[in-house]
Formats: C-alpha cells, sequence, structure tokens
C-alpha cells in the first residue's frame, strides 16, 4: 500500500514539475477560485437573514421583547439604539401572532381594554378616576398618530375637581399635546381644526381656548376662529399672530431647504393696520384732461342783421346765461340810418362724473422685522459660513420685506430701510434637540470584501490571459520550437533494494526448494 502511494506522489511530483509556469499559477487560481465559489455558496445557503420584527420601540417595550425571545431560544439582535428587534426573517410572521397573543408589546400605557381585563378587582374612586385619565389620554394619543404628518404624540390632560354642590360652577379641563412631526411636513387649518374638535369632543367640559398643540421643535399649532371680525383686541391680536406665523414658516422653509432645518431658527415682528375706512366720493373730472375739456354734447349758432332809416340799435350785449352768450357780437349804428349784426354761438359739455363708495379693508403691514439665527456648517468655525451665503440670506429676506409692507403705509422704502428691518446671525446652536437620523446600511460589510476578492481574482485572471496571449504571439513571430519533454514511462519498474531480494527469494524457490524451506523455518523461529 505504501508503495502505490509512493508511487503515485512521485507521478504527481513529476507530473508537476513538467508543466510550465504559467499552467502552474492558472492550476493554482482555478483552485483557489473553486474554494472561494464554494464557502460564498455556502455562507450564503447556511446565514441567517434578519429582518426587523417591531420598530420605533421604547426600553421598556424592547426589554419585554428581548426577554421572551431569549426565552423561547430564538436568536434576536438590536438595532436602531435598542428602538428595532430583529429576528429570522421566516420567523417573522409566526412570532408577531405568538407575541401578541401574550400581550406583548407592553408600552407601559393603560388604554380601555383595562377595565374589561380588570373588571373583577376593586378599586377607590380616586384609583379609578387615574386610570380612566391615563386610559383617556392613551386613547387621545393613538387616534392622533393615526394622522398623516404625526409620527408621535404625548397627551396630558388636566381634569378639575368635580363640586360637590349643585349650584357651584363646574371648571373646565385643560390639555397640553406634544406631537412628533414628520419632519418639513406642515399642517394646513383643516387639519389643525380637526386635532383641536378631536380633543375637544374626547374630553368633557374641554374648550378649544383651553387646548395647546405645539411640536418637537416648539412651533405651536394655533387655532384660526373662522367667524372673527377684526373688532375685539384678542381677534387683532390673532390676526397678527398668523401673520407673523405664516411669514415665519416662509422664511424657515426656504432657508431650511438652503441651509438644513436644524441649521436655521427665524422669528418676525410685524406692525399691523387694523384700521378700516368706510368713504363716498362724488369726484367730476373732464373727459380730455390735456385740454381740461369734456364732450360736445350739443351746438347752436344765431345770427342776426339789420339795416334800414330811423332805426337805432341798442339791446343787452350779453345774454344773462354765460352759456348762450358764448361768441355773441353787437353792433350798433346812427341815429338816423344804421344798421346792426348780432351773433351767438352755444356749446353744450358734459363732463365725467365718477361716484365711488369705498371701503378699505384692515390687516395691511405697516412694518416688518425678520431676525434670523443660522448655524455654520461647523459649528466650532464661524468663518465656516462663506459670505455669500449670508449675502443671499440678506437678499431673500429684503424681498420678503420688501413685498410684504404695504406700498401707501410706507411709499418710498429704501434699501437702506430694508436692511433695518432684517437682523443675521451666524451662531453655534447649543440648545438644539438632537435627533438621530442615522440609517444602517442594509449591505454588511462581509458582501464588500467578497466582492473585493472576487474583483482581484478576475483582474488577476485578466492580467494571465493578456500575458499568456502576448507570448503566444511572440513565440510565433519568432517560430521558437520548444524542446521535447522527456516523460517517464509509467510502467517501468525502478530496481530498489526489495525487489532486488524478492527476485533472489523467488529464483532460489525455484532452483533450491530444500533450502529456501529451511530459511523460512529459520525466520519463523526468529519470530
Amino acid at each position: 500500500m505504501n508503495e502505490k502511494l509512493r508511487n503515485y506522489s512521485n507521478k504527481l511530483k513529476m507530473f508537476w514539475d513538467n508543466r510550465s509556469k504559467k499552467q502552474k499559477i492558472f492550476g493554482i487560481s482555478s483552485i483557489v477560485i473553486i474554494v472561494l465559489l464554494i464557502s460564498i455558496i455556502s455562507f450564503f445557503a447556511t446565514r441567517t437573514t434578519m429582518v426587523p420584527l417591531y420598530s420605533n420601540l421604547s426600553p421598556s417595550e424592547a426589554g419585554s421583547i428581548k426577554q421572551s425571545l431569549d426565552s423561547k431560544g430564538i436568536k434576536s439582535e438590536l438595532a436602531d439604539n435598542g428602538k428595532t428587534i430583529k429576528v429570522p426573517k421566516e420567523q417573522v410572521d409566526a412570532l408577531k401572532i405568538e407575541l401578541a397573543s401574550e400581550g406583548i408589546p407592553k408600552s407601559g400605557s393603560i388604554d380601555y381594554s383595562f377595565f374589561s381585563q380588570n373588571a373583577g378587582f376593586g378599586m377607590t374612586d380616586n384609583e379609578f378616576d387615574v386610570v380612566k385619565l391615563e386610559a383617556m389620554q392613551t386613547e387621545l394619543s393613538n387616534l392622533m398618530k393615526e394622522i398623516d404628518g404625526v409620527e408621535d404624540a404625548k397627551v396630558m390632560i388636566n381634569m378639575p375637581k368635580k363640586e360637590i354642590f349643585v349650584s357651584d360652577k363646574n371648571q373646565d379641563a385643560s390639555a397640553s399635546i406634544v406631537l412628533t412631526t414628520k419632519p418639513g411636513y406642515e399642517f394646513n387649518d383643516k387639519q389643525i381644526r380637526s386635532l383641536y374638535n378631536l380633543v375637544s369632543k374626547s374630553v368633557p367640559n374641554l374648550p378649544t381656548d383651553n387646548i395647546v398643540i405645539m411640536n418637537q421643535n416648539f412651533e405651536y399649532f394655533d387655532l384660526n376662529n373662522e367667524n372673527s371680525t377684526g373688532n375685539s383686541f384678542a381677534q387683532q391680536m390673532d390676526v397678527k399672530h398668523q401673520i407673523e406665523r405664516d411669514i415665519q414658516r416662509q422664511v424657515q422653509s426656504l432657508l431650511g431647504t438652503m441651509m438644513g432645518y436644524d441649521k436655521i431658527i427665524a422669528t418676525v415682528t410685524a406692525d399691523i393696520d387694523f384700521t378700516q375706512e368706510n368713504r363716498e366720493e362724488n369726484l367730476v373730472e373732464p373727459v380730455d384732461k390735456d385740454n381740461m375739456k369734456g364732450i360736445e354734447i350739443s351746438a347752436q349758432n344765431i345770427t342776426e342783421t339789420y339795416s334800414g332809416n330811423g332805426a337805432s340799435a341798442g339791446g343787452v350785449p350779453q345774454s344773462a346765461n354765460p352759456a348762450d352768450s358764448l361768441g355773441s357780437n353787437y353792433v350798433s349804428g346812427s341815429d338816423s340810418n344804421g344798421d346792426y349784426e348780432k351773433v351767438q354761438n352755444s356749446i353744450n359739455y358734459e363732463v365725467n362724473r365718477i361716484h365711488r363708495q369705498i371701503a378699505e379693508s384692515p390687516y395691511k403691514i405697516r412694518d416688518l422685522g425678520i431676525q434670523v439665527m443660522v448655524e455654520p456648517p461647523n459649528p466650532k468655525d464661524l468663518n465656516s459660513l462663506p459670505q455669500s451665503t449670508r449675502d443671499d440670506i440678506t437678499n431673500l429676506l429684503s424681498t420678503i420685506v420688501r413685498t410684504s409692507i404695504d406700498k401707501n403705509a410706507v411709499p418710498n422704502l429704501t434699501n437702506q430701510d430694508i436692511q433695518n428691518k432684517i437682523a443675521v446671525s451666524v451662531q453655534p446652536f447649543s440648545g438644539k434637540i438632537n435627533q438621530s437620523n442615522t440609517q444602517q446600511s442594509v449591505i454588511p460589510w462581509w458582501i464588500y470584501l467578497i466582492g473585493g476578492l472576487l474583483l482581484i481574482v478576475i483582474v488577476l485572471l485578466i492580467i494571465f490571459m493578456i500575458r499568456s496571449r502576448k507570448k503566444k504571439e511572440i513565440e510565433e513571430e519568432f517560430e521558437i520550437q520548444p524542446e521535447p519533454i522527456h516523460i517517464a514511462d509509467v510502467n517501468e519498474e525502478h530496481e530498489t533494494e526489495n525487489t532486488i531480494r524478492k527476485k533472489q527469494l523467488e529464483k532460489m524457490a525455484k532452483e533450491r526448494p530444500d533450502e529456501f524451506a529451511k530459511l523460512l523455518r529459520t525466520w519463523i523461529s526468529e519470530e
């Protein structure tokens, strides 16, 4: 057996030594590629794909789910700073149903299902009121999460103490709501009104005036009063705040798109003219303003002549009506003989008679100021914000101020006046809220490693193929005849010490069998 293995190894060694360098490199590369491909295929065939089971979890929810999965022996991973739990892809659907049957995830909040699950337990009135209030807050929070643009909602309701006597007037409830909205999402008046009505109709004795709604960026969502007439001070302040808020949102959206929403803070102050004027005008204007003439509507020409003896001319040279005496001419003669001539031209003109009833609406912007704080790209280096960007911000704000202020209030608004109404400050933001929007790469690192190795192997193969092709072309060009390679015959036997002894023993057994038998008995006795 050892002899056969030795023969095979010798043959294999002779075969490898007789190969050229190019053939050796190609053979080794092929083996490496085959092994690498088998490893990659085996890895992808046996690896476990992890997908999210639940996302946006609180620490308590993530802990309860992780504990339940570990107790079942199910492999799980935490991602997104502990807010997401990943499990094998083929077990997602089954785990959701199984965990739901166990009441997991438990958010720690109390909803209306608490009463059906704990109806048999006794509790005091105070405990019941606390649980009922908590359930109401949870249900309102869940309802608001279903609204487009709202990612999360926190509701705090303050219920007044019930009065003992019927004659006592019950106080109104109040509510404070903090919404986590999607970045860049803007709510219209209809959506804001729906939020106010949703809260007001869900809580008893809760008017909309006692509701405050804001988002995570400390922006308030105020309810606009549709029946506002603009007469009371409160209504005027609402109009003023609405105008300032609209301009502020416009500035925030415009500069936020250019610099980033977390790099801009804008405030707006406006001076509104609430004067409402009703007046009536009766104007008379000429039709032809250049010549100050009206339109000729009628004309009259009268000519009188007389001649004779003993007639004396006389009469009134001018009529009492100025319009009828225009163009008249009077000629008188002597007492004995005389003649006269009278020429009268009358023209009637019509002018423009204008009657106007003017009602000027209020809410005119008499003055406007915009203050903007900008954080530079590098908060530690104030000079990292280029001067050209500052000039662009100033020009944008100047355009907003110029087009917003009423032209009648400030007829001659100069560029210097506009610059005095704008303030741009470049400072780092120390108290801003850090929102982690980092997203993990979907492709793991080992994919890049395998891809890089494959790319290297492909490049090496291409290089070897190009070199072999060039070498072949050079050999054909110079007609180099390769030397014949001598390959030893596989069937040829090599004389060794064992083979020589074997032949001698066989010859002894044939020619001298008696001595061969004695030799065998001697070997057996020695063993």
